[in-house]
């Protein structure tokens, strides 16, 4: 196992990051090096961590050794999320592997989510992308406060959106071939707290560090502090797994802080506050997180910021918030931002509620209406999806540069 962990993990830190740490010493000792580029494999960060899996599942027991190669390979390189996750672990998956069904209910769901993916990443990160990128390549010192808040709450919008866009498109894809994937989000953006916003966001890579590395490192079994300094190994590691940059790594230590703070006197004191002010406190480190995560570098990050509470100067007349939020931008954030919140959940809680006091013919009739306001709903957004794919520029998804 320690061999084939290391091979593993070797191959992923020279390909994702010999380059990013010999660019640094490089530029730290000033030795003028010319330090050749390398290509990175495409996936290579999604297939070692299955890798890893199910080397490790093995050797605990939790799962029994694969003798087909060829089943192995599909776990390794499942297309669906080979390219940005969700990221499955061997032993959820090895009974798949070999014995699944395909049903008519299967298609049904699996189109019906892959249309839902596809309307989140086309119609709304999309949208929000406009001003997200305009606006982050823009001088720093040139954004009024309304056009570095613009450029920041786009980018929170257009990462949910387009990555848990991608997660319904891959769960889709799997579901017409027989596979049922974990689910990676659970409307992250009503959290109340930093802790329960990671039980919401990219599940699926919480759950891989908590399993392979937190628990290992001895999770909560030692003292306070050494539970808060797991906490925060733990997000160090998984800002770095992001990207080689140094954001990437003050982006995972700045949740890891919080979350080794919520285990304190901050976290009693965030309890018993309103609920409010828990989502507003919650947002508020995770939209400041945001920022480092988009930013190209510190000082990037630092002129954000300082844009944001109106301490750099700017010329409101070339980068102001109106020329970046044209309708649709606004339509989309107004969208987004009812559709980051359980509404369907809860509006879904008071349908039944209200079917299970009126078994009559009018609640028969309504099951009809809504299913078939259900299908014309899903056929709508798939040809407006391709009247906008149409007529647009290629626009990839954020999480397939990590």
């Amino acid at each position: 196992m320690v061999t084939a962990v290391s091979v593993n993990l070797a191959a992923l830190g020279w390909f994702k990051y010999a380059g990013w740490l010999a660019t640094s010493v490089d530029r730290w000792l000033g030795l003028g090096l010319a330090l050749p580029a390398i290509a990175l494999p495409l996936g290579i960060s999604f297939y070692t961590f299955h890798a890893l899996s199910y080397v490790v599942d093995v050797h605990r027991g939790d799962a029994q050794v694969q003798r087909n190669p060829a089943r192995l390979a599909l776990y390794l390189t499942l297309y669906p999320q080979l390219i940005a996750g969700p990221i499955l672990r061997y032993h959820d998956m090895q009974d798949q592997l070999g014995r699944r069904r395909v049903t008519l209910d299967d298609w049904a769901y699996g189109i019906q989510r892959f249309v839902i993916g596809l309307a989140k990443k086309v119609l709304i990160a999309n949208t929000l992308a406009r001003p997200a990128d305009a606006l982050f390549a823009a001088p720093a010192a040139a954004l009024g406060p309304a056009a570095a808040w613009l450029a920041v709450l786009a980018y929170t919008g257009q990462i949910y959106f387009d990555f848990s866009g991608y997660s319904d498109m891959a769960l889709g894809l799997a579901r017409l071939h027989g596979f049922a994937f974990v689910e990676n989000f659970q409307w992250p953006y009503s959290a109340r707290d930093v802790r329960s916003f990671w039980r919401k966001w990219h599940m699926s890579l919480s759950n891989w560090f908590r399993d392979y590395l937190y628990i290992p490192l001895g999770g909560n079994r030692g003292s306070e502090w050494r539970t808060r300094a797991n906490l925060v190994a733990v997000f160090v590691l998984c800002g770095l797994w992001h990207g080689a940059n140094w954001t990437f790594l003050a982006w995972g230590l700045w949740h890891g802080l919080f979350l080794a703070l919520e285990r304190g006197p901050l976290g009693r004191i965030v309890e018993r506050a309103p609920r409010l002010l828990q989502h507003a406190y919650t947002m508020t480190v995770v939209v400041l997180g945001w920022v480092l995560f988009r930013a190209d570098d510190f000082a990037h990050a630092g002129g954000m910021l300082r844009a944001m509470v109106g301490l750099a100067p700017h010329d409101i007349g070339q980068w102001s918030a109106g020329l970046a939020a044209g309708p649709e931008v606004l339509v989309a954030l107004l969208v987004g931002t009812v559709l980051s919140q359980p509404v369907g959940p809860a509006l879904g809680a008071r349908w039944l509620d209200w079917r299970a006091r009126h078994r009559s013919g009018l609640a028969r009739c309504s099951d009809a209406a809504l299913q078939i306001g259900v299908v014309v709903g899903l056929l709508a957004m798939a040809a407006l999806c391709a009247i906008v794919l149409a007529a647009a520029t290629h626009n990839p998804f954020i999480y397939f540069r990590f």
